[in-house]
């Protein structure tokens, strides 16, 4: 029915999530620093060309580096950087890993 809310189910209704892909990669590679592509992408679910524009865009910001170990790259989160949108901004990269890796953590 038109013009009546709630009665029809939205087309984004379960795509969306809380986080940027940006930082599904960024989580990922925290939790595997060794992570290849391929698997980025499956986890994150999009392509291994999209994990590739992302991994340049984090690297360029300064919140990861690698270095090559063999066939591999290892890679190094900069959790002490702050958080890019002036929201979160006040917040370094370090504190939402701890949230999303240690949940609970703090509790203790």
């Amino acid at each position: 029915m038109a013009g009546k809310r709630g009665t029809k189910e939205s087309s984004s209704e379960g795509k969306w999530t809380f986080l940027t892909n940006h930082a599904h990669v960024l989580i990922t590679i925290a939790q595997k620093p060794t992570a290849r592509a391929r698997d980025l992408a499956q986890r994150v679910g999009i392509t291994e060309r999209a994990v590739q524009r992302i991994v340049a865009d984090l690297k360029h910001a300064g919140h990861l580096t690698y270095e090559r170990h063999g066939r591999r790259n290892r890679y190094k989160v900069h959790g002490e950087l702050p958080m890019r949108h002036p929201v979160e901004g006040h917040c370094d990269v370090s504190g939402l890993l701890a949230v999303i890796l240690y949940p609970g953590a703090g509790d203790r």
